[in-house]
């Protein structure tokens, strides 16, 4: 097995009594200057709530992380129940009070690995958001080619997390905005992944499943199993075709979520 490390910043929403409400200044931290927590940060974003975690070696040690931070933060909103939901609609008139900052889309481009371009930056009339489960994965700094491998990387976890997420994630609203297979932003360190919603975070199974299919992607890749050289998949995430996504997994013994654990 290769060393690497795997974090995470999932959003998530805020609600009272049953209807979405914007988490814009309901903590200190934002994008800029994120507040320091035990094993992790969080944040506000936009009209979610976000929060990161410390890189983790294992799957035990990665649950651990997500769920002091995920906890530390819902403490820190009381008067708020915490909705773990990829899409969040809001009353158009209180949507269309929030301030210029809290409706701000997409701050800086991400990648897509299939087309090697930025993705377009996303844009919608409707009053609704969307929220992420990005994962950031570390293999080491200042490598030759660090950019075509983060393509080749973005692409191999779609096999190892994309195409299996379509099996506990059916929702697609969410990919008209964000989402693409094979989404991508480079970081010093390794990349971060940008194509799941933060439906993983429903269920520990998941979160600790999460974390064995990102290293088994990234193993395969270094032992020159390069799976999107076999298939491009960009159009199975994109239209959720659940029965296809589970025939290219078993083919190549991919685990799949047990979701009758979830």
């Amino acid at each position: 097995m290769t060393a690497i490390l795997v974090g995470a910043d999932p959003e998530v929403f805020v609600q009272q009594q049953g209807i979405f409400r914007s988490a814009y200044n309901l903590i200190k931290g934002d994008k800029k200057n994120p507040q320091r927590v035990n094993k992790g940060a969080v944040q506000v974003d936009g009209m979610a709530l976000e929060f990161n975690i410390e890189p983790a070696a294992n799957a035990d040690e990665f649950l651990v992380n997500i769920d002091t931070v995920f906890n530390t933060l819902r403490s820190m909103v009381p008067d708020y129940d915490i909705a773990v939901t990829p899409v969040a609609h809001f009353d158009r008139e209180y949507f269309n009070s929030q301030p210029e900052a809290a409706l701000e889309l997409g701050c800086d481009p991400d990648y897509s690995g299939w087309s090697r371009e930025a993705n377009p930056k996303p844009s919608t009339d409707k009053p609704m958001r969307t929220a992420s489960g990005h994962v950031h994965v570390g293999w080491g700094n200042d490598l030759d080619g660090h950019f075509e491998m983060c393509c080749d990387m973005a692409k191999q976890l779609d096999f190892f997390l994309a195409l299996p997420s379509l099996v506990y994630d059916d929702n697609t609203e969410r990919r008209t905005l964000y989402g693409a297979a094979g989404a991508f932003r480079v970081k010093p360190y390794g990349f971060e992944y940008r194509t799941l919603s933060n439906a993983w975070l429903r269920s520990s199974e998941l979160i600790k499943w999460v974390f064995r299919n990102t290293h088994a992607g990234f193993d395969a890749f270094v032992n020159g199993n390069r799976l999107y050289e076999y298939y491009d998949v960009q159009d199975i995430v994109k239209t959720s075709d659940v029965e296809e996504a589970v025939r290219i997994c078993k083919e190549f013994n991919i685990e799949l979520p047990n979701v009758d654990k979830l």
